[in-house]
């Protein structure tokens, strides 16, 4: 038997090392829970962006519309194409004149603004620029072809 004892005390050795960094690994794995958590929580307090592109459908801009009755409908095509069917109340600003007229026809740069144009190419490009002069809070409907949630007129 007085050859096992090494043996057997290897083995104890080998259990101990076992059950050491066992725990080391639970410990490390609460602690790393602890600071996601507090990374997770400290990245919920932070604001949200203040300004942004969002594309969003007829429907939801309908709805935007209607709770929020200062919103803007900025129609971005040409005169012609505004002459001929618009959405109700819309305001005409081409993407054409958008870098001229844009801080006299939008004053706020806060405003809520509801914009759109025929299919969604322009509406696109224009909240882009919009936003890249300033403006901040900016959806795009697309195109009013596809629109069947708002009522629209014609000249």
């Amino acid at each position: 038997m007085k050859n096992l004892k090494p043996i057997n005390d290897f083995i104890t050795t080998i259990r101990r090392f076992v059950a050491i960094a066992s725990i080391a690994a639970v410990v490390m794995a609460i602690a790393t829970a602890g600071c996601a958590k507090q990374d997770a929580e400290a990245n919920s307090r932070q604001s949200p962006p203040q300004s942004g592109y969002r594309r969003i459908s007829a429907g939801e801009a309908k709805n935007i519309a209607d709770k929020n009755p200062a919103a803007i409908l900025l129609d971005v095509r040409t005169l012609a194409e505004f002459r001929e069917n618009r959405i109700a109340g819309a305001t005409l600003l081409s993407i054409q004149d958008i870098k001229e007229k844009a801080e006299t026809a939008l004053p706020n740069k806060d405003a809520l603004i509801l914009i759109y144009c025929r299919r969604g190419n322009r509406s696109k490009n224009a909240a882009e620029l919009l936003l890249s002069m300033g403006y901040t809070n900016i959806y795009d409907f697309g195109g009013i072809e596809s629109n069947s949630a708002f009522e629209t007129e014609r000249d």
